[in-house]
């Protein structure tokens, strides 16, 4: 009688140590396309990370690292001039720059606080100071914002074959 309560118990355990695994990842199977709008390459993956672990990711980078990759995340904020790039939110106040290879597609310039799903080259790099001043123009900053820029800064990039837009 005492086996069986431990096996009992033992099993048990197991049990709810299994059904607490966390999901950071999906598959675009996963996602019913029609809820997107599709930019660029079709994007097709079995593993689209959650910001977590795209976060988890970049700080495991060095400079000149890359990593081939899809993950989903919020806009926040887009190129008003023509939606040649946009900045996708990752933990801890942090972004990465997401562009768009060979300029080959453009993004609505009115989708920040949207959900995308981008899929690309992840990567670290460090931005100049005249880079800097050109995506904070390019953004509508002001000229004071603009001109408090003056150090290059390691910065989270990422080249984009495809793009889903949630809409």
């Amino acid at each position: 009688m005492k086996n069986n309560i431990l096996f009992l118990i033992a099993v048990l355990v197991l049990i709810s140590c299994n059904s607490v695994q966390k999901k950071d990842t999906f598959s675009t199977s996963d996602i019913s396309i029609e809820d997107y709008k599709s930019f660029g390459e079709k994007v097709v993956s079995d593993k689209i990370y959650d910001t977590s672990t795209i976060t988890d990711t970049y700080d495991g980078l060095k400079e000149g690292d890359s990593i081939d990759v899809s993950f989903t995340g919020t806009v926040n904020s887009v190129c008003k001039v023509k939606g040649c790039w946009m900045r996708v939110a990752l933990n801890n106040d942090q972004e990465t720059m997401v562009k768009f290879r060979d300029y080959g597609f453009f993004v609505p310039k009115d989708i920040e606080n949207d959900t995308v799903i981008v899929q690309g080259k992840a990567f670290v790099s460090e931005m100049s100071v005249e880079d800097q001043k050109h995506f904070a123009s390019d953004a509508g900053k002001t000229e004071k914002e603009i001109a408090s820029i003056t150090k290059p800064k390691r910065t989270y990039s990422f080249v984009a074959e495809g793009v889903l837009i949630k809409e």
